[in-house]
């Protein structure tokens, strides 16, 4: 039993990073074009990924079957963990409490954006050209913007601090001060990648969005 947790443990850690956290990363900078090159930038970037060779491959056996399992064991992992805040309240110790409360928001988070999102392309309810007026009606709905930002936060703290203990029970990191500059480093990363998610979410309640929102509207009540 303790060699299977170990694995799971290890795969767990793992998957978190590569590829999940890598696909974080990319989806992060993917919607910033919303930001920097507004409705066209977003749609050229999405275009881009769905013109990938053997994409709903990757999607299933990089994205799909990596993140149920990581998603799955690590609401496991945080019912079985005790929280240390009652005894130490010392910065990793409020870290570790984070990273579960952060792993559960994002578990619950991810699975509703790919369902609002992804899911209805799959279904056949929005294509890829309308993902973007998709984001301009979720990012506009109060309750709903509330929601991904909280979402977001969770999820690229999680990533970031994941990464920092993924330094450490990898090897990566071993002495004091090695981690000390890498939890510098993956706080920088968690602070640059959300602010990439928080200033896409802005740019999709814009006037360019909504224009399209409006058009994608106009077009499904003629069809």
């Amino acid at each position: 039993m303790k060699g299977n947790s170990y694995f799971s443990r290890k795969l767990h850690s793992l998957l978190g990073i590569i590829p999940l956290g890598m696909f974080i990363v990319v989806h992060a900078l993917t919607n910033y074009q919303s930001f920097e090159r507004g409705a066209e930038g977003f749609s050229s970037g999405v275009s881009l990924i769905n013109s990938l060779p053997l994409l709903p491959i990757f999607e299933i056996f990089g994205i799909y079957l990596p993140l149920l399992f990581h998603g799955v064991y690590g609401l496991y992992v945080a019912y079985q963990s005790d929280s240390n805040l009652g005894r130490f309240k010392y910065g990793r110790n409020w870290a570790f409490t984070f990273q579960r409360i952060t792993g559960v928001i994002t578990f619950i988070f991810v699975f509703w954006h790919v369902y609002q999102t992804r899911f209805q392309v799959y279904m056949g309810h929005i294509t890829h050209e309308e993902l973007g007026s998709t984001m301009h009606n979720i990012a506009t709905n109060p309750l709903y913007f509330v929601f991904y930002v909280v979402g977001v936060l969770a999820a690229t703290f999680h990533f970031a601090n994941g990464l920092w203990a993924f330094l450490i029970s990898w090897g990566i990191t071993v002495g004091p001060r090695a981690q000390r500059i890498s939890s510098i480093i993956c706080m920088g990363v968690f602070v640059v990648v959300a602010a990439l998610f928080i200033l896409s979410l802005v740019a999709f309640r814009g006037d360019e969005f909504k224009e399209a929102a409006d058009l994608a509207w106009a077009w499904t009540n003629i069809g």
